[in-house]
């Protein structure tokens, strides 16, 4: 997903970018690879125990999930993202649509808050905003080296182990029921 960002010219100094789900695999990943690359990243989450863990990953700011998820009849609200990253999709993705700056850039790559996508063509003709696949099934071996080439040299060892935890295989059970909790 920050590879497609990139792609769609969504660079450092840019504006400010954001990541959905920020608190869960993904969204770790992307808060922490975006800051190295030096974007300025809003965090948005829905665990307030998770605030202080993504400023240590690199979050300049955090954005409370509530505040996406509220409703509105609006088309368009005012352009706040030069970019972003949605691990969650729903109405999570139709907020950061109609919030996108001019020519920006959203890469949506989870469904976690619903498969169906509620917006209008508003951002994209008259905003300029791109929508972005982000395929991991059936992506070649050249491009999944790219990719595990540049987690090697963009993501920061101290993040890593800030984002992961070693456990013996008899507590996987029990974790696979905290990550389907949300924790």
């Amino acid at each position: 997903a920050v590879m497609a960002l990139e792609g769609a010219g969504v660079a450092p100094g840019a504006g400010e970018v954001i990541v959905t789900g920020a608190a869960g695999g993904v969204g770790s990943m992307s808060v922490a690879l975006l800051s190295t690359l030096g974007h300025s990243v809003a965090a948005a989450t829905g665990r307030k125990d998770a605030h202080e863990y993504l400023g240590t990953l690199g979050a300049a700011s955090i954005v409370e999930r509530a505040e996406l998820a509220a409703p509105t009849d609006r088309p368009l609200e005012s352009a706040r993202w030069a970019g972003g990253i949605d691990a969650v999709g729903g109405d999570i993705l139709a907020a950061l649509l109609r919030q996108a700056d001019y020519g920006g850039a959203i890469a949506a790559c989870g469904n976690a808050g619903g498969l169906a996508l509620n917006t209008t063509v508003l951002p994209f003709i008259l905003r300029g905003v791109s929508l972005l696949g982000i395929d991991s099934v059936l992506a070649d071996q050249s491009k999944r080296r790219a990719v595990w080439e540049r987690l090697d040299r963009d993501l920061a060892r101290d993040k890593l182990e800030a984002m992961t935890t070693v456990a013996p295989f008899a507590a996987l059970p029990g974790l696979a029921a905290d990550i389907v909790a949300g924790k």
